[in-house]
């Protein structure tokens, strides 16, 4: 919730330091990255992508700050003032800060970040949604902005620390254009970009004019390997010092575990998984049918063979980090002759065809939907798996409305709160809601977003999550630990929740 009461603690950490730079230190070393990922555009409104924020961390900085412990600190503003009744955001920015082409950083450069995001350029992008509340921003100084609201928004703040909102300089892309800044990312954060090949790779450097902490290696490089046993072998062989998620197989672990240079490194995350029906189109518009699959498949009998104590269970389409979960929601039972029943009920013929669309390169999840497939097999299901090359399947497949009865999606709830995972599954005419238009769900989803008592507000997100279970839009997986490969040779690396590493605390020997 945002509070006025959260002023106080918020500037008396300002005032103590919060993120301001220590003694500059000499950068050496290069610490190369595993990514299994390229993004296509590493301009922030363009995207969605975990695996551009494990990159765009480094580059970019937002108003505020969320590091490995999930606490909200001061990033480009020093403080903020909710005002209004939540209807205002007063922010004071950080003096004395330049974007990596010299340009500085002041109120200019948030107004144009916001108006580009709530604008045309925004709307090209997947973002704009997830900031909807934001009406304007006000230039009161050089250093201080009024973000003006159409509503409370009480995860505005958490939005503000990643993705759309990163602050962007306006005079880089008047001057280069918009395709240009898509390869040739500019922005204040501890490193700055050097170069990028699609599909290859992006290098960046540490920025001597960062206005934090300065990073303790000279050039950080991350290779875009998609195949996960070339990923691992790469790391055993000393090209690569770190495997971030979701590359790393269960299966893989023990090999990495065996190799006296290298570790796995793993933290509890916000990630889940689920296969979603198709609720549109085929035999799982009926939701009896969805159901039946449901009831189908042993989730938990999957998870203790294939994932190796290394998730656990869902029923909605989050875990226990997210505000909204319900301890007291209920899993639909494995019970294949309840399936076999709903099935007969809404006249499915034994033998009827249903696919499965997943990433071609998340080896894990292959065997999960192998699994899944046998157990529609039992209960009189024909399914087969389609694997698409993973750009394929999100920006073409889903979005585009053009996959089968079943297709794989996971999410990783980085705001840690439900909305951020609600409101893009499941409100009409989201990107990741192809098929489904709920009027009801759609009331459920806004009416949250406008209430800052916490209380109303997840007694409203637990609401979602029962209605979302039974109306069956998913068939929940689970929630899977965020797992690193490591080199011995890297020091204080901390693994996050999220994926978005910030590396300028790391070195390497």
């Amino acid at each position: 919730m945002i509070k006025q009461g959260m002023r106080t603690a918020l500037m008396a950490l300002a005032l103590a330091g919060g993120m301001m730079a220590s003694a500059p230190a000499h950068a050496e070393g290069t610490l190369t990255v595993s990514s299994p990922q390229d993004p296509g555009s590493w301009d922030p409104v363009d995207t969605f992508l975990v695996n551009w924020a494990s990159v765009a961390t480094n580059i970019y900085d937002g108003l505020t700050y969320r590091g490995p412990d999930t606490k909200l600190v001061p990033g480009l503003a020093t403080s903020w003032e909710v005002l209004d009744d939540g209807l205002r955001i007063r922010f004071a920015l950080r003096e004395g800060v330049t974007f990596h082409n010299g340009e500085p950083f002041n109120a200019d450069a948030v107004k144009f970040t916001f108006d580009r995001l709530m604008g045309e350029e925004g709307k090209k992008g997947p973002q704009r949604s997830n900031y909807a509340a934001i009406d304007h921003v006000e230039v009161i100084d050089d250093y201080t902005v009024d973000m003006h609201l159409t509503q409370p928004d009480p995860v505005l703040l958490t939005k503000l620390a990643g993705y759309g909102a990163m602050i962007v300089p306006p005079k880089y892309i008047a001057e280069n254009g918009e395709d240009y800044f898509n390869a040739h990312p500019v922005g204040t954060g501890p490193f700055k970009f050097v170069s990028y090949e699609p599909k290859v790779g992006i290098k960046l450097e540490a920025y001597d004019g960062f206005w934090g902490d300065q990073a303790k290696i000279s050039n950080l490089e991350y290779r875009f390997i998609s195949e996960p046993s070339t990923a691992v072998a790469e790391l055993q062989a000393g090209r690569v010092d770190l495997v971030i998620p979701p590359t790393i197989p269960i299966g893989m672990i023990p090999t990495i575990e065996e190799d006296p240079n290298i570790q796995v490194v793993t933290t509890a995350s916000p990630t889940v998984y689920a296969l979603r029906f198709n609720t549109a189109n085929g035999i799982t518009k009926d939701e009896r049918v969805r159901k039946a699959m449901i009831y189908g498949v042993d989730r938990k009998a999957i998870i203790d063979a294939v994932l190796g104590g290394q998730a656990s269970e869902i029923v909605s389409f989050q875990g226990e980090l997210s505000f909204g979960y319900d301890p007291s929601l209920e899993p639909l039972p494995y019970d294949p002759n309840k399936a076999k029943e709903l099935l007969a009920e809404a006249g499915v013929a034994p033998g009827a065809n249903v696919q499965i669309n997943i990433r071609g390169n998340d080896s894990t999840f292959n065997e999960v939907a192998q699994a899944v497939a046998s157990y529609l097999q039992i209960i009189g299901l024909n399914a087969t798996i389609k694997p698409y090359e993973t750009n394929v399947l999100l920006n073409d497949i889903i979005p585009q409305g053009k996959t089968g009865e079943m297709f794989q999606q996971s999410w990783g709830g980085w705001t840690l709160d439900f909305d951020n995972t609600a409101y893009f599954m499941y409100h009409t005419g989201e990107k990741w809601n192809p098929y489904d238009s709920d009027p009801k769900m759609d009331e459920l989803l806004e009416s949250q977003r406008a209430i800052t008592d916490q209380v109303k507000r997840e007694e409203i997100l637990r609401e979602i999550a029962n209605y979302a279970a039974d109306r069956a839009l998913e068939m929940p997986l689970y929630n899977l630990n965020a797992i690193f490969g490591l080199s011995n040779r890297v020091k204080n690396f901390i693994p996050v929740p999220d994926s978005r590493l910030r590396l300028n605390e790391v070195s390497v020997d």
